[in-house]
């Protein structure tokens, strides 16, 4: 779902304008040393903080960190920088939470940033962006200071690059390192919408004893990432599978995690008039590939789907929306599945509103111990000016939402006022909304689908995603299908904490992989000596629908 960097606050402000007083600058030049590059373009992004103890030393000034809750941000496209390799931000224009002006007089930390290949949204800075150096100034400004774009971030660290990680994390990447396999799979329908040559990228996790020349197959899980996460961290990721597997913990699979990042966000591995039919590529080229190269199982009983927030939606529907093709679906903490309870909104509601409820109170987006983190109007906020695409709020739009006539797609919400558009609210049900699928398609479904869905999902997620799974239950139950929902008391979005029994973060792995297990060999073969463990217990509360 959203990451760290939605958690931004109103900052204080100040009347800081006096009858017959000049306006306060808020303008910075920005300049482009020769040794860093001829021209360059992209998003310009300026950072201020307060100057505290917290950040009087530090390097970087970020929408993350202990103290983002009190950073500002303003930004505006560059294309170039010009003969004379300077260009100007105006820090009261495109700003949050509001322009510069408006900011407490004090001390400030400030950087400036060009997000070169556009994927702040998605991912922060990164290999190739310009930075600056980090300078200390004082609001309001005396005069229009200049600050030197000043070095770029390097590439980043090699796939299986241990450095600084803790030492078990460490051992496990290095041991499932062998057995670990990068893939690209050409795909001619991605291609055929993009007009450009399309591949999607996969790691391949082979189990202990595997032999590519055998005659055993394997069971396979194909899974996904939460928002934000790329390849590379995918391939790392599976490193504690690896573990499980050599452990015994969990029965011997196959194990793809598959890369649906992309300059929009997350494509889901839904089709989408925008992002194009990513759902037809995997059923239909992806997996058919990676199925002719290894020794899987190939056939519906022993293809199953598991993932976590944004990697749990794509879980879900690719099991309600291809039931025939798959063995069964673990999802966790999935992005909404019934949008009645939209992180929170009915989008269905007459005059429903992402920002304000019915009597005006502003909507939560995040939460944490009870107390709400950020609202949606600032997570939104921030995501305008970070960049047009790429945010999470955006990138359900890109997935959702209709294509308008100059190609973009339409917007579910008014940014400025929160107001839903309910013809856009409407093909988001119609096309996307895994409840109200079940609920008007069951007699379809019913045959492939029934009991194979399973939902698990902390009663205090940090996003509300715990309403719309109860929405999801509420319709298996109202159709008679069968299903599994478990609601983990207390669990934030951290799927450390949803997965976690008793203490035991691996629990639910240990769980959902038997589960699987069990319906690809139903004769009871575990192909070794699997540890046997009972069903993850504790305070779970577990529904069979």
């Amino acid at each position: 779902m959203i990451t760290a960097m939605a958690r931004l606050l109103a900052l204080p402000l100040s009347g800081l304008a006096l009858i017959g007083a000049a306006p306060p600058e808020t303008r910075f030049d920005i300049s482009l040393r020769a040794a860093l590059s001829d021209d360059a373009s992209g998003r310009l992004l300026l950072f201020a903080a307060p100057l505290s103890t917290d950040n009087g030393k530090s390097e970087d000034i970020d929408i993350y960190g202990p103290d983002d809750a009190r950073i500002f941000v303003a930004g505006r496209d560059v294309a170039s920088f010009g003969p004379d390799r300077t260009v100007s931000i105006d820090a009261e224009e495109g700003a949050f939470p509001k322009g510069l002006a408006g900011l407490a007089p004090g001390d400030y930390r400030v950087q400036v940033v060009l997000d070169r290949d556009g994927d702040y949204n998605y991912g922060g800075r990164g290999p190739g962006d310009l930075v600056s150096k980090v300078v200390t100034l004082r609001l309001p400004l005396g005069a229009r200071p200049s600050i030197a774009l000043d070095h770029k971030l390097p590439a980043a660290p090699a796939q299986f690059d241990v450095t600084g990680l803790p030492p078990r994390a460490a051992e496990q990447i290095t041991a499932s390192r062998p057995h670990l396999h990068d893939e690209r799979v050409v795909s001619t329908a991605l291609t055929r919408f993009r007009g450009t040559p399309q591949s999607v990228a996969a790691w391949v996790l082979t189990p202990p004893g595997y032999d590519p020349h055998g005659r055993v197959t394997y069971p396979t899980v194909y899974t996904a990432g939460a928002f934000g996460t790329n390849h590379r961290v995918d391939g790392q990721q599976l490193s504690r599978i690896w573990h499980l597997m050599e452990t015994k913990a969990i029965p011997p699979m196959i194990w793809v995690t598959l890369d649906f990042a992309s300059p929009t966000g997350t494509t889901e591995f839904a089709d989408s008039v925008n992002n194009g039919p990513w759902g037809e590529a995997l059923t239909r080229e992806i997996i058919p590939a990676l199925e002719s190269r290894y020794r899987m199982d190939a056939k519906p009983s022993g293809r199953f789907l598991t993932g976590h927030s944004s990697g749990g939606w794509f879980a879900l529907w690719a099991m309600v929306r291809y039931p025939a093709f798959f063995g069964g679906s673990w999802a966790s903490s999935p992005d909404p599945v019934d949008f009645r309870h939209f992180i929170g909104v009915d989008l269905y509601q007459p005059g429903a509103n992402m920002y304000r409820d019915a009597q005006g109170v502003a909507r939560p987006l995040e939460r944490a111990h009870g107390a709400v983190k950020t609202t949606i109007a600032q997570a939104a906020g921030i995501e305008t000016v970070l960049g047009r695409d790429g945010g999470q709020l955006r990138s359900f739009d890109w997935t959702f939402s209709p294509r308008r006539a100059d190609g973009t797609p339409a917007p579910l919400f008014d940014r400025v006022t929160g107001a839903v558009d309910a013809q856009v609210a409407a093909y988001w049900r119609d096309n996307y909304d895994s409840g109200h699928r079940i609920e008007t398609q069951w007699p379809r479904l019913r045959h492939d689908l029934d009991g194979k869905v399973h939902v698990v999902v902390g009663t205090a997620d940090s996003y509300y995603l715990d309403g719309a799974v109860h929405d999801l239950e509420a319709a298996f139950r109202k159709v008679g299908g069968r299903a599994e929902f478990i609601y983990v008391p207390g669990a934030s979005h951290s799927i450390n904490e949803v997965y976690a029994r008793d203490g035991d973060r691996n629990a639910y792995y240990r769980e959902m992989a038997q589960a699987m297990y069990a319906v690809a060999r139903p004769s009871g073969a575990t192909g070794g000596a699997l540890k046997r463990n009972p069903p993850a217990g504790g305070r779970v509360r577990r529904r069979a629908v």
